[in-house]
């Protein structure tokens, strides 16, 4: 996305490099956001109906136990009848890719989209960010690639991360940085020459979604007072307990698919997952269900209603809903359901320990879970920051992050290995 300096280069070649493709980056961050917030829009639709039209039409409550078990259970079933007849299989296995892969086939692109608006509509504990991101990567290379083909095809996958992630987070400075750990650009390339076009992009996905959806990760929570040194040392331990219960995510994770993966038919491992997620949201509740944003702001304005064994039974329920529906089937992001369990792992330690600031500890338990889970220091960062909007806070997490990363460092990924198809039956 650069040019290479020799002696007599100046500002004027990384212009003449950077400037045509300026005006595309905005269109890939604008674009990249309105595929958001298509999704979003389309699944908030049929959640409406899912939840609340239909159930009153046959006189039950939607909040009842047998109603989200039939729900969840039928959802299953659609999504694994999708990942089994749609033409590209709706994507690879979402428990084999990370947050950045390659582009798809654009044929996966509509069963890809299906199956995330459903997971979203229905209550499935996993976010959109795996899918949306796939699904504008693939858009704007496809796209990229015809119009503007002297670009390299890379240009276009960094564009359109960086916009869905910036759209999706609210963090544009995070989402050019984490192409940093991706190898964009040449290394001899000044950092600020490679950032500034994914720059651009992140900026107009996150400006657009602001612009037409409000910030929508930020808690209510007190004012934090400041930093002093006894907020590190608390920090710390709560970022290094948000670091565990990360860690016991990604160990869990690859036995868990593996007993999804013994029923090997898409529609049985689905429809099954599906059963399992119903079963755990009659006993936690909508809180432990969703993608997890709105439900972590309505458990930040309802905790000091909840005593600490309701916190530990939503954090378990949680857990195990994330780890049911990535691995059996179901396409969705696995970040917005940890960030959901990180609020609520901060709020509990709050509760326990008073003195403890609760934004910080909030704050804090983000910052752990996420950095365990994602292996994206600079995401994790900046979105613990996001949800907590206090820059008070951020000298402090710049050294809480340190212990966090020591204990993650060396361990496995939130990812399995790819394994021969069997989702064709």
């Amino acid at each position: 996305m650069g040019a290479e300096r020799g002696a007599g280069d100046g500002p004027a070649p990384v212009a003449r490099a950077l400037a045509p493709l300026v005006l595309p980056a905005l269109l890939v961050g604008v674009g990249s956001a309105l595929v958001l917030l298509a999704v979003d829009a389309a699944a908030e639709r049929i959640r409406e109906w899912v939840w609340t039209a239909l159930p009153g039409a046959f006189g039950v409550d939607g909040q009842d136990g047998p109603w989200t078990v039939a729900v969840l259970t039928l959802s299953g079933l659609a999504v694994g009848l999708v990942v089994w007849k749609a033409p590209g299989h709706a994507g690879p296995d979402p428990a084999t890719v990370e947050l950045v892969e390659e582009p798809l086939e654009p044929r996966a692109l509509p069963g890809l989209l299906a199956t995330i608006v459903l997971a979203l509509a229905c209550g499935v504990s996993l976010g959109p960010e795996n899918p949306v991101i796939a699904t504008t990567v693939t858009l704007a290379h496809w796209a990229g690639r015809r119009l503007i083909p002297a670009a390299p095809a890379a240009t276009w996958v960094g564009l359109a991360t960086a916009a869905t992630v910036g759209a999706l987070f609210s963090t544009p400075v995070a989402a050019a940085l984490l192409l940093t750990e991706a190898a964009a650009g040449e290394r001899e390339e000044p950092l600020w020459d490679r950032l500034v076009l994914p720059l651009i992009a992140a900026g107009a996905g996150a400006v657009t979604t602001y612009a037409l959806a409000g910030p929508e990760m930020s808690l209510a929570l007190p004012a934090y007072a400041g930093p002093s040194p006894g907020d590190v040392l608390s920090g710390s331990v709560i970022a290094l307990a948000g670091g565990l219960a990360g860690l016991a995510l990604v160990y869990s994770f690859p036995v868990v698919h593996g007993w999804f993966r013994r029923l090997r038919h898409p529609v049985l491992t689905v429809g099954a997952g599906g059963l399992v997620l119903g079963l755990l949201g009659a006993i936690g509740g909508p809180l432990t269900m969703f993608k997890g944003l709105e439900e972590m702001k309505e458990l930040a304005d309802r905790s000091a209603d909840l005593g600490v064994a309701a916190l530990a039974v939503i954090i378990l329920v949680r857990m195990a809903a994330l780890l049911t529906a990535a691995s059996c089937g179901f396409r969705g992001g696995r970040i917005f359901p940890a960030l959901f369990t990180g609020v609520a792992l901060g709020l509990l330690a709050a509760k326990l320990v008073p003195a403890v600031p609760e934004p910080l500890a909030v704050a804090c338990a983000v910052l752990g879970i996420l950095t365990a889970v994602t292996r994206q220091g600079w995401l994790s960062l900046f979105v613990a920051v996001t949800v907590v909007p206090d820059l008070g806070l951020l000298p402090v997490l710049c050294l809480v992050v340190l212990p966090v990363w020591l204990l993650v460092s060396g361990r496995p990924e939130m990812v399995v290995a790819a394994q021969p198809d069997s989702e064709r039956g």
